[in-house]
């Protein structure tokens, strides 16, 4: 399948929800009994369907927040909900991928992507629902490889439509394409961009990645600190114009790149490469 190949997918994710984050705050014991406080007041309405890209430096609290916001983690400070409903603990609204595709390698793909699936789903629910996700990130194909057999790209598309499986209506990416070489990446992105239109899921999306906030994202966030405060907290908002798929070299993006980059720090001469600017 063809990353610009649009797919429907009635018995993916069928639903999308709102999340609110209210006061937010994150704080760390650490061995010497400092309280070290890593989010501070981090106040955000993300709207159904909204793909929402977090960016910041490294130790900002970006995937703190994501755990958060998943149920993984327990605020020290403030709320979160999710159409409206606390989260207390795990919530199986929400599906987490990681920067590592996590496949174990004794299964097949289709043995992995079953893996999100809820335990009691039956047999023939099982293979159709498979079938279906495979087919929706291009891997038919491959449903009975291992891990091993195939690239970095397709364990990491593997990992999406795992996660996939969970039927979320709410998809927490922790930098999903972090490890992959330039071209690989830009190939996920598109993607992620078919995905997102087949299975119409919330996105929050941890990138390091200036670019790809900006070909993804409706909005971007960015989390910094200020001097001599303590917590991360939401140093700037931008909302992306335009309908994606984006033009990557268009003048608008890279006003809002150079935004972006002087909002991080970073001198926008120094940080080009094959593509895009990490930081």
């Amino acid at each position: 399948m063809s990353a610009s190949t649009p797919v429907t997918l009635d018995r993916v994710t069928d639903q999308a929800f709102a999340v609110s984050c209210e006061g937010l705050g994150r704080a760390f014991t650490g061995g010497d009994g400092d309280i070290r406080p890593v989010l501070r007041d981090i106040t955000l309405d993300i709207a159904p369907r909204e793909i929402l890209a977090i960016l910041g430096a490294s130790g900002c609290g970006k995937s703190t927040l994501l755990r958060i916001v998943a149920g993984l983690d327990t605020p020290s400070a403030g709320a979160v909900r999710i159409d409206a409903t606390p989260v207390r603990g795990y919530d199986p609204r929400c599906a987490v991928g990681f920067q590592e595709p996590r496949l174990l390698p004794w299964r097949t793909l289709a043995q992995n992507v079953a893996l999100g699936l809820p335990r009691h789903t039956p047999a023939a629910s099982r293979r159709e629902t498979v079938a279906h996700l495979l087919e929706l990130v291009g891997l038919t194909e491959f449903a009975g490889h291992r891990p091993r057999e195939v690239s970095g790209g397709m364990a990491q598309r593997t990992s999406l439509a795992r996660a996939l499986a969970r039927n979320p209506g709410v998809l927490l990416l922790d930098e999903p394409f972090g490890a992959l070489d330039a071209l690989t990446r830009m190939k996920m992105q598109d993607l992620l961009l078919d995905v997102h239109t087949a299975a119409p899921a919330t996105v929050l999306l941890v990138t390091h990645d200036v670019d790809e906030a900006l070909q993804l994202a409706d909005r971007v966030i960015l989390l910094g600190r200020e001097d001599g405060v303590a917590g991360a907290t939401i140093q700037q908002t931008i909302v992306v114009p335009g309908h994606r798929p984006r033009d990557r070299g268009s003048a608008e993006l890279a006003e809002l790149r150079g935004r972006l980059l002087d909002g991080l720090g970073v001198d926008r001469h120094s940080t080009t490469t094959t593509y895009g600017s990490r930081v």
